[in-house]
């Protein structure tokens, strides 16, 4: 999280927003052999927890249950020229929208992470257009093989800490200038969280 309490947020209401349109994260722990990361499919239920499966191999997987653990979710994010300022004696930055979660973490029971499997299907392939796919498409010899394969969990969030650097210290002239650049430049999304959050 950024140290500037300008770019932080009480807004729980952003946070799942941000949760559900992106929709991937990465879980981090530290285990006897260090420090690891895993990247993930993420789900919030909506009441102050995230789900989300790990492959049984995977190195975090037999560290987690019981662990506190973080999860962050990246937004989008651009390098901020000074050609967009007032004044370019100055230097360059980055805006970019993060999101940190700490919370404890339990491992999910075989109902649970069946409900979870089934929920990150129909909201991924519900965004897609076309006909969609099913689980049901798999065969049981199919669903089972990887169903043997994953680890269900379920953290419980304690901590939220965002970042919403949008540059904020600049004036709303040189914010539209800024946020311009950026959706010509190929940054779109952060031009209009800059011009919807940061206003």
């Amino acid at each position: 999280m950024h140290p500037n309490p300008l770019f932080r947020s009480e807004d729980r209401a952003l946070f799942e927003a941000l949760i559900d349109g992106i929709g991937f994260g990465m879980v981090f722990h530290t285990t006897p052999d260090g420090p690891r990361v895993a990247h993930v499919p993420l789900l919030s239920t909506g009441d102050g927890a995230l789900q989300f499966h790990l492959a049984r191999g995977n190195a975090l997987t037999r560290h987690l249950d019981g662990a506190t653990a973080l999860v962050t979710v990246n937004g989008p994010d651009a390098y901020v020229s000074p050609r967009w300022y007032d004044e370019r004696d100055t230097v360059p930055t980055w805006d970019y929208v993060a999101l940190e979660m700490e919370g404890r973490v339990r491992r999910m029971d075989d109902e649970g992470l069946e409900a979870l499997l089934h929920a990150v299907i129909e909201k991924f392939e519900g965004r897609l257009e076309g006909e969609g796919w099913s689980a049901d498409e798999s065969s049981d010899a199919t669903w089972s093989r990887l169903f043997k394969g994953i680890v269900g969990f379920e953290m419980e969030v304690l901590a939220w800490r965002p970042t919403l650097k949008l540059s904020q210290k600049r004036t709303p002239a040189e914010r539209e200038r800024i946020a311009t650049g950026l959706e010509t430049s190929g940054s779109p999304a952060l031009a209009r969280l800059m011009r919807s959050l940061a206003a």
